[in-house]
């Protein structure tokens, strides 16, 4: 995923780095390192070494490294060729590129107004 210009990495947790417990981030995050718990951002970056057990929330996210828990995005979900998933994906846009895993439910729903209804209509 190309990040425009308006989507530069504001934070950044190094591959030494081990966190227990939420985490919230305003903006984008790249996250080399580990955490134990939910982390909720604007948009996530896992590099291959990063590892995270829990749920993650955000508008776009994308996996290169390892996820035990449920993907939740409003925008797009991506999981890069060395990306491995052990939950579920929820997001209306969701791509993995050849060698990426998921192992869990993928969800894509479409907003309500992009919804379009069609009727049977009865044979005579």
């Amino acid at each position: 995923m190309l990040l425009k210009n308006s989507e530069k990495i504001e934070s950044f947790l190094g591959s030494n780095a081990r966190i227990k417990g939420e985490m919230t981030v305003e903006g984008t995050l790249r996250l080399d390192g580990t955490i134990e718990g939910s982390l909720n951002a604007d948009s996530v970056i896992l590099s291959e070494k990063a590892m995270v057990k829990g749920d993650i929330s955000a508008q776009k996210i994308v996996i290169a490294g390892t996820v035990e828990g449920n993907l939740r995005a409003k925008e797009l979900v991506e999981i890069q060729s060395k990306g491995r998933v052990l939950g579920g994906v929820f997001a209306p846009r969701f791509s993995v590129v050849e060698g990426g895993e998921i192992n869990g439910k993928i969800e894509m729903k479409l907003e309500e107004s992009q919804i379009i209804n069609f009727e049977a209509k009865a044979r005579d």
